[in-house]
């Protein structure tokens, strides 16, 4: 058989496991297996660095290609996220200034998502924590997602310097509407797995915190039902407020995390997917991705272009403020920029200065 892989390639950055696909039993099949791969930078919450985009695409190339594999899952390493997003202090330290360097990053970028869109095996993405950014946008690039209802979801370039325009601006839409895309493209306020769920983003979620050795729900939301006044839609999975999210977060540091569930619930998908004819699956899938690719294929080009050039400006204090400013304080000061700007002030040096978190750090 010929060997259809671009390159032969040890991993370092990511991790890339065949485990034995299982029957409906939970028993390994010979022969068969599914291929699982891990963004591996827990410390960094399992942001993607240039190194790591490559390698992300030279594994889904070779699952794509490799005929004893039934299903991708696409995961992170830990349980504090699943991924969000590119590296930030790669950005803020290399990229920043560079158009020219990050818009052959983002050729790179884009040939990620693609990878995702294009691979021959159906992709679920397996939330196991926080999927942000850019986290959120080759989350979306997967058939399936599956989260553990402690995870969060949703965008943050507005908010540091960027656009959500590596899938979000293509596909959010797709998933959750236009209002909803909106709201969460602009105002980057996270869902909650339980809003995810509802608003169609999420396939299924799990629990994954155990108190005194049973699984709870996310005790930071509500989990009860009612029927909206307003709409008569039955809504679930809001956020807690004021007390009783103090008395959630107090609950929440008395548990332990245990993804199990999580896993069992990708298990019994690629079951699923495994007791279908294998290229009518494919046509399937490749149908319904047709969707996503409609806006893909048409913005990633000029998008590229776009996120190249703001590296010159919003895109250079934001990364910086982000990777340089206080734990507690890592957004410019929108106001001040919204004045400058408005006083006609050109992007330059002194204009980092004057909107930066780590320069009103200095002035105390």
């Amino acid at each position: 058989m010929k060997n259809h892989n671009l390159v032969e390639h040890t991993y370092t950055e990511i991790i890339f496991e065949k485990k034995p696909a299982k029957d409906t039993a939970g028993k390994p099949v010979s022969g068969l297996f599914n291929a699982w791969i891990y963004l591996n930078n827990p410390a960094q919450f399992n942001s993607y660095t240039t190194g790591a985009v490559k390698e992300i695409i030279l594994a889904f190339r070779e699952a794509s290609n490799d005929r004893s594999v039934v299903a991708v899952v696409f995961t992170g390493v830990g349980d504090k996220a699943f991924c969000t997003g590119g590296n930030t202090k790669e950005y803020a330290e290399y990229y920043a200034g560079n158009p020219q360097e990050y818009k052959q990053y983002m050729r790179l970028f884009n040939d990620m998502v693609s990878a995702i869109l294009m691979c021959d095996k159906p992709v679920i993405c397996r939330a196991n924590g926080m999927r942000i950014g850019g986290g959120q946008e080759i989350g979306m690039a997967c058939d399936y997602s599956i989260a553990q209802d402690m995870a969060r979801f949703g965008q943050a370039g507005p908010k540091h310097g960027s656009a959500p325009d590596g899938g979000s601006t293509d596909f959010l839409h797709l998933y959750v509407g236009i209002e909803r895309a909106m709201i969460s493209c602009t105002a980057c306020d996270p869902w909650s797995a339980h809003e995810a769920l509802r608003y169609g983003l999420l396939t299924e979620i799990v629990p994954a915190l155990k108190i005194d050795g049973v699984f709870v729900p996310n005790p930071l939301v509500r989990t009860d039902r009612w029927v909206s006044a307003k709409t008569g839609q039955i809504i679930y999975g809001l956020p807690k407020k004021g007390e009783a999210l103090d008395k959630a977060k107090e609950l929440v540091k008395t548990g332990v995390m245990d993804l199990s569930l999580l896993d069992e619930a990708v298990e019994k998908l690629c079951t699923k997917l495994m007791l279908t004819f294998p290229n009518c699956l494919s046509k399937t899938i490749n149908s319904i991705r047709k969707k996503k690719l409609e806006h893909w294929d048409l913005n990633k080009e000029s998008n590229r272009d776009w996120l190249a050039l703001n590296m010159m400006t919003e895109a250079k204090a934001g990364f910086k403020a982000f990777n340089e400013g206080p734990k507690d304080n890592r957004e410019v000061d929108f106001i001040k920029l919204r004045q400058l700007l408005a006083e006609g002030k050109e992007w330059n040096d002194e204009m980092y200065q004057l909107i930066s978190p780590q320069c009103k750090v200095s002035n105390v």
